[in-house]
């Protein structure tokens, strides 16, 4: 189902909690709704929606990756200063962000995975990772 984006910086702010395979229906909301807005975004934490749980989604190739309390367990040297606009408010802000990422998650069907993730997608996954620890870019 879309579901509204939320702009409250308050709940925003909030760190995420853990997520399960409870929250199932949180992911499919999360990829209908960044579905919706696919000509301006690409990509989407679960508290952007209203849940506050550790969940992102987001575009890679043409499809989509879900992903279930992701953690970065590795960067690369690298950073790079990245423009980055948001659905949750109006302006571009820049932010440092690292080139290459190596990540930890689990997937939809609760296997545990780890992917390294590069150029604009390690960069999309950092702005939702943020969004899920409260940082508001």
């Amino acid at each position: 189902m879309i579901k509204e984006i939320v702009k409250d910086t308050f709940l925003l702010s909030r760190r995420c909690e853990a997520a399960t395979l409870d929250d199932l229906q949180t992911v499919q909301d999360l990829q209908d709704t960044l579905q919706a807005h696919a000509d301006h975004c690409v990509g989407m934490a679960a508290n952007m929606i209203g849940v506050l749980k550790r969940i992102i989604v987001f575009q890679d190739g043409g499809s989509y990756v879900s992903m279930l309390n992701p953690v970065i367990i590795k960067t690369g040297d690298k950073r790079y200063t990245a423009e980055e606009g948001c659905l949750c408010h109006s302006t571009q802000k820049k932010t440092l962000r690292y080139e290459k990422i190596k990540v930890s998650y689990m997937d939809c069907c609760g296997k545990k995975k780890i992917k390294t993730y590069e150029g604009f997608c390690a960069q999309i996954i950092q702005h939702e990772l943020d969004h899920c620890d409260g940082i508001l870019i």
